[in-house]
């Protein structure tokens, strides 16, 4: 490890270092990042290209106004602080604009550095599962290890291995959600992995304990579902209602998974996330 790499930083009890901080990035989502023109994006942008709402302070011109203006993806990507890190220690605060000779590096470091602050989520999430704890002295070693790597410096994002490195977190992220789904009171199989739910009725469904990691939930009705101890890493929450629906306990949810459904007052959610500004329109 260079001398120059800094150690683990994360707070195993509070993920404030996994959030998005827009005030303190340089804009890194709304221009290293490809857009298709589509539901989601009102306009097509190819990587490297600022963004046409993007303003000279790094910050969206149309922010309130993002989903009525034809950029409701915008409001559900989440970069989990990776921003942040890119651009205040990765790069220590030079920004492209101002050092356009970094622009490319930068933009090719944030995908990259997105994706190990992900894994992070869920490994710190994981450290607080008490069924999980037989696991946790290898969850320690690897979430370390995940940290360290997004202290790497920038020229050395090009090598990294990273699609193996999530490949060691998913096995050990697999079986601490086996551990967790298997005190799920009179748990049955429920192995919806990667399964095709779109538009589903599954209003009121007993979905304790049940394995949704990668299912496809679009438009789904989840209203009134009971979805404590499911695992729900990489599930598609896209316009699923889950107004009344009970998650908490869940495993591996996310805030980006919540601002691309629908809910209610009545939805109960981790402590570990918001409720959307837009459920309450």
């Amino acid at each position: 490890m260079p001398d120059n790499v800094q150690g683990p930083a994360i707070d195993r009890g509070d993920r404030a270092a996994l959030r998005a901080d827009c005030a303190n990035c340089f804009g890194l989502c709304c221009v290293a990042l490809t857009l298709t023109r589509s539901a989601d994006f009102a306009i097509d942008k190819d990587a490297g290209k600022p963004c046409r709402n993007l303003q000279e302070d790094f910050r969206c011109g149309i922010h309130t106004e993002l989903r009525t203006q034809g950029f409701p993806g915008c409001t559900v990507y989440d970069c989990f602080g990776a921003g942040q890190k890119v651009s205040g220690e990765t790069f220590d605060g030079q920004d492209w604009r101002r050092a356009p000779q970094i622009a490319g590096q930068m933009f090719q470091v944030f995908p990259v550095m997105r994706q190990l602050h992900e894994l992070l989520w869920y490994l710190t999430e994981s450290l607080s599962l008490e069924p999980a704890r037989p696991l946790h002295a290898e969850i320690r070693r690897t979430l370390d290890e995940t940290e360290r790597l997004t202290h790497l410096p920038a020229d050395a994002f090009s090598d990294l291995d990273v699609a193996g490195h999530r490949d060691v977190v998913a096995e050990l992220l697999l079986r601490t959600s086996e551990l967790v789904r298997a005190t799920a009171p009179r748990r049955k199989k429920r192995d919806h992995r990667g399964a095709d739910l779109i538009g589903a009725r599954l209003k009121g469904a007993d979905l304790r304990g049940a394995d949704l990691r990668g299912a496809y939930l679009i438009a789904a009705d989840l209203t009134g579902a009971d979805l404590r101890l499911a695992d729900l890493i990489g599930a598609d929450f896209r316009d699923a209602n889950l107004s009344g629906a009970d998650l908490t306990g869940s495993l591996f949810l996310t805030q980006a998974q919540l601002n691309a459904a629908r809910g209610d007052a009545a939805t109960k959610l981790p402590p570990s996330l918001g409720r959307p500004t837009h459920w309450d329109r």
